[in-house]
C-alpha cells in the first residue's frame, strides 16, 4: 500500500529543481560521491536532519539484514497482493484459486528481481520495487472491452476451474496485457536512457500530477465496492482496525527484548505504525475465522455474508504445489494490439512521475545527497526494464517504487542498500513456494474490500495533496483542474456505455487527458 507518498510529493516539487554542486554530471556504476571542492551545504543539512544507525553504503550484520529485509517485505506485501486480487475477476479467474496463487507467486518473484536491479544498477538507493496501481487503470479499461468480456459460464461459476478451456480463456487475456506492458514499457526505458525525463519534468508539474493520481484512486472504487459488499460489517471492521493502528496507536512503542553485546536488552519499537495495514487485515481475517468456526456466517453461497467465510477457498492451499518456479512466457506468447499499447502508456507516464519523487525522498532518508539527473535517468530506465521483465513473466502488471518502504527508512534509521537487496532475495525465495501464495487466497473478500477502501482512498488523497503547491486563486488553474478531473470521469463512463462506438481507444481513465491538458 502506497501510504507514504506525501513525503515523496513534497520532495518532488521542492528538491527537484535544486542544483546539486556535489555531483559530477557523469554516468558511473557506483553511487555518486561528493566532489572534494563542493560546498558542504547538502551534507551538513543531512547530518542535522538524518540520524542513521546504518547509512547507504554500510553493511549491517547478516541476521539484521534478514530481519529488516523481512520487515520491508511485510510493508509491501499488502500493495503487491492487491494487484492480482483486483485483476482476478477481469481476467476471468474469480473462482480459479490455482491461477490466482500462481499470479501472486509470480508478482513477488519478479518484484524481488526488480528490487535487486534497482538497488544494484539503477539509482543504487535502498528502494523497493513492486506492483503499481498506475497500470491497473488502463488494464481494467482494456479488459472491459467487449472482446475480453468473460464467457457467461465463467461469470456464473458453472464452468470447471481446472479445464484447459477455462485456462485458455484467462491466459489469452493475460497475454494481451503482457504485450501491452511489454511494448509500452519501452517508452520508460527510452525516457531514461535518452535523458528525456529531465525535459519532460519541466512541462509536468503539480497541476498535471494531482488529477492523474487522483483519478487512479477514484477509478478503483468499483473494485473496493464489490469486495466490501460481501459483508459491509467485516469491511467496516477492517477499516476501523487499520485506522486504529495507523492513526491512534502509531505513537505507541511496544517494548521488545533483544540479545546484544552478550546481554539481553529492552528496546521500544513502533510496531503498530509499521504494520498497521497488516494488523488490521489480520484482525479482520481472525474475526471471519471465528465467525466461520462457530458457524455464524451463512453457509449458502446465495446468502448475504457468505463471502466472509474463511473456508471457501481452502482448496487453494491443498491443491497448490509446494514449489512453483515462475518463468518467462509461462502463459504463452504475448499478443500485441496498438490500442492496448497506447492505453498502457498512460500507466507508464504516471508511474514515471511518481517514482522520481520517491528517489528524492529515499535519498534524503538514507543519508545520501539528492540524486543527480543521470542517476534519476538510470533509475527510470531500470524501472522500464523491470516492467519489461514483469511483462515477460506475466504478472499482469508492471513495477514501481514503493513509498511506504521509503518511510520505513526514517523510522528504523537504517538506510543501508544491502537491507533492500536482502528484501529482494526474500521476495524471490518466497515467490517460489506455491502454497505461500495460496494462503493469501483464503483472505475473505470483505477483508480485502476494507483494505481497498483505505488504500485507494489514500491514493486519491495523495493526488489531491499535490494541489498545495498550486495557486487555487487562479481561474486558469481551477479550469484546468476541474476540466481534467471531470473529463477523466465522463469519458470512461461514456466509453463503457457505448463499447461499440470507438473500441480502439482504451485511454479511458483520463490519465493522458490530465497530463496533456495540464502541461
Amino acid at each position: 500500500m502506497q501510504f507514504a507518498k506525501e513525503e515523496k510529493t513534497e520532495l518532488e516539487f521542492t528538491e527537484r529543481a535544486t542544483v546539486n554542486p556535489a555531483f559530477e554530471d557523469t554516468d558511473s556504476d557506483e553511487q555518486p560521491q561528493p566532489r572534494a571542492d563542493a560546498e558542504g551545504q547538502h551534507t551538513e543539512a543531512l547530518d542535522e536532519t538524518v540520524d542513521l544507525v546504518y547509512s547507504l553504503n554500510d553493511r549491517p550484520p547478516w541476521y539484521l539484514c534478514i530481519l529488516l529485509g523481512f520487515q520491508h517485505y511485510i510493508l509491501a506485501f499488502g500493495g503487491i497482493i492487491a494487484v492480482p486480487l483486483i485483476l482476478a475477476e477481469p481476467l476471468c479467474i474469480k473462482d480459479n484459486n490455482t491461477a490466482k496463487s500462481q499470479l501472486i507467486c509470480t508478482i513477488f518473484f519478479v518484484s524481488g528481481i526488480c528490487t535487486i536491479l534497482q538497488t544494484s544498477v539503477g539509482t543504487r538507493l535502498p528502494i523497493l520495487q513492486g506492483g503499481t496501481f498506475s497500470f491497473i487503470t488502463p488494464t481494467l479499461a482494456i479488459l472491459a472491452l467487449p472482446k475480453w468480456q468473460c464467457p457467461a459460464q465463467l461469470q456464473n461459476g458453472t464452468s470447471s476451474q481446472h479445464t484447459g478451456n477455462s485456462d485458455e480463456v484467462w491466459m489469452s487475456r493475460m497475454r494481451e496485457i503482457q504485450g501491452a506492458i511489454l511494448l509500452s514499457s519501452l517508452l520508460q526505458v527510452i525516457l531514461g536512457l535518452s535523458g528525456l525525463v529531465g525535459l519532460v519534468l519541466k512541462f509536468i508539474g503539480p497541476l498535471a500530477i494531482a488529477p492523474t493520481i487522483n483519478l487512479i484512486g477514484l477509478s478503483l472504487f468499483t473494485e473496493a465496492g464489490k469486495k466490501s459488499g460481501g459483508h459491509w460489517g467485516i469491511a467496516a471492521l477492517t477499516v476501523c482496525l487499520i485506522l486504529l493502528f495507523s492513526q491512534y496507536l502509531s505513537k505507541v512503542d511496544v517494548p521488545m527484548v533483544a540479545y546484544k553485546d552478550k546481554k539481553w536488552k529492552v528496546f521500544h519499537y513502533p510496531l503498530f505504525k509499521l504494520f498497521s495495514a497488516l494488523f488490521g487485515m489480520c484482525g479482520g481475517w481472525l474475526v471471519c475465522f471465528l465467525l466461520t468456526v462457530f458457524d455464524i456466517l451463512p453457509s449458502k453461497s446465495d446468502e448475504y455474508g457468505f463471502s466472509a467465510r474463511t473456508d471457501i477457498n481452502v482448496d487453494a492451499v491443498t491443491n497448490s504445489p509446494w514449489f512453483h518456479v515462475p518463468y518467462p512466457g509461462q502463459w504463452g506468447r504475448p499478443t500485441v494490439s496498438l490500442s492496448s499499447v497506447l492505453g498502457m502508456m498512460a500507466g507508464v507516464l504516471a508511474s514515471t512521475m511518481e517514482s522520481i519523487g520517491d528517489y528524492y525522498a529515499c535519498a534524503r532518508l538514507s543519508g545520501a545527497p539528492p540524486p543527480p539527473t543521470h542517476a534519476i535517468n538510470r533509475g527510470i530506465a531500470v524501472e522500464g526494464i523491470g516492467c519489461i521483465l514483469a511483462a515477460l513473466w506475466g504478472t499482469g502488471n508492471a513495477t514501481t517504487s514503493y513509498s511506504q518502504n521509503i518511510a520505513a527508512l526514517g523510522i528504523t534509521k537504517v538506510g543501508s542498500r544491502l537491507v533492500l537487496q536482502t528484501t529482494g532475495i526474500i521476495m524471490i525465495i518466497l515467490g517460489i513456494f506455491g502454497k505461500f501464495g495460496a494462503v493469501f487466497i483464503t483472505i475473505p473478500d470483505p477483508v480485502i474490500g476494507g483494505m481497498f477502501l483505505v488504500m485507494f482512498g489514500m491514493i486519491a488523497a495523495v493526488g489531491i495533496s499535490n494541489l498545495q503547491y498550486v495557486d487555487l486563486n487562479s481561474s486558469r488553474n481551477l479550469l484546468i483542474l476541474g476540466f481534467s478531473t471531470f473529463s477523466g470521469l465522463v469519458l470512461p463512463t461514456w466509453f463503457r456505455s457505448n463499447p461499440g462506438s470507438l473500441t480502439q481507444i482504451t485511454l479511458e481513465k483520463g490519465c493522458n487527458s490530465s497530463a496533456s491538458l495540464s502541461s
